[in-house]
């Protein structure tokens, strides 16, 4: 198991050294695996699927990882604040409904309220003619 240990470190160190320091933070991750599960394959594999984002997208997996995070923040911020956007035309519509009811309303009284008056004037003048 020592003897084990210390070729897998051997290999992981001589590649760090042997590379210039490329990317060491993106060893970190696959040396804890090697060293937690021993098992060799799973980091390498790791290590490849780190390389394959970084070309295909420029960002390493952890950058990407984050954006994609914050982007489906955004989407669930939008979705509630278009739900608040909504909300509040329909209150703003339920009101300018009740008030233009209430208006009508208003204006047939006033309406009835002149007719009565216009009668109540034709009857005074149609009196004051006959009586002349």
């Amino acid at each position: 198991m020592l003897k084990k240990f210390t070729r897998i470190l051997l290999f992981v160190t001589s590649f760090v050294f042997l590379t210039g320091f490329v990317q060491v933070a993106s060893l970190l991750g696959p040396s804890l695996t090697i060293f937690s599960s021993g098992n060799v394959y799973k980091a390498g594999a790791q290590i490849l699927i780190d390389n394959e984002i970084k070309k295909k997208t420029g960002k390493n997996s952890l950058t990407l990882v984050t954006e994609e995070m914050k982007k489906q923040n955004d989407k669930k911020n939008f979705k509630e604040d278009l739900k608040q956007l909504i909300e509040n035309k329909i209150v703003s519509g339920h009101k300018k409904i009740i008030k233009q009811n209430n208006q009508k309303i208003l204006n047939r009284e006033f309406q009835k309220i002149i007719e009565q008056r216009v009668e109540l004037v034709h009857k005074k003048l149609n009196i004051e003619n006959i009586s002349q």
